[in-house]
């Protein structure tokens, strides 16, 4: 089931093995054979994405990532956190401003934190329904960090709170 924008929605995107043929139309690779067969891939003219395991930092991709579609990154388990990080690298350091979808072992609780890093589409395993995907995309009411989303933090509140009732005394 692919989630996006809190929505199921049909999957844009064949996914083809290694080796394969690749399918008509948008599709997604691994890292391994984007970088065997980039100018072919390139030059088909159709959305392509990127599939890469943890194990593989989106800088492996070079300056090619602006012309991709879609980043994928697999979760092999939920103890795993370098998704966050590829994620967060991927909107700031990196600027890319694609589709980035996680996949493998998601958890329900891990959604809306995966928002907060720039995670914009969920291949999810589990059964939700949508409600139970909007609810859990928007459990974080407050947040203390600084992260992709711009969210004000907590701090921030604060602060603000505070020179609000400083300027009405």
């Amino acid at each position: 089931m692919l989630v996006k924008g809190g929505r199921i929605i049909d999957d844009p995107f064949g996914a083809c093995e290694d080796g394969a043929p690749l399918p008509d139309g948008p599709v997604i690779v691994s890292l391994k054979r984007f970088q065997a067969e980039r100018d072919a891939l390139l030059a088909r003219g159709v959305p392509l994405g990127v599939h890469l395991s943890t194990a593989e930092t989106p800088e492996l991709i070079g300056a090619d990532i602006h012309k991709l579609a879609a980043i994928v990154l697999h979760i092999p388990g939920f103890r795993d956190g370098r998704a966050f990080s590829w994620a967060r690298l991927l909107r700031t350091r990196l600027g890319f401003r694609g589709e980035v979808r996680v996949t493998g072992h998601i958890l329900r609780d891990q959604l809306a934190f995966y928002m907060r890093v720039g995670v914009d589409a969920f291949e999810l395993t589990q059964n939700l329904s949508e409600d139970d995907i909007g609810a859990a995309l928007t459990e974080i009411s407050n947040v203390y960090q600084p992260s992709v989303d711009g969210r004000t933090t907590i701090r921030e509140l604060r602060a603000a709170a505070k020179r609000s009732h400083s300027e009405t005394s």
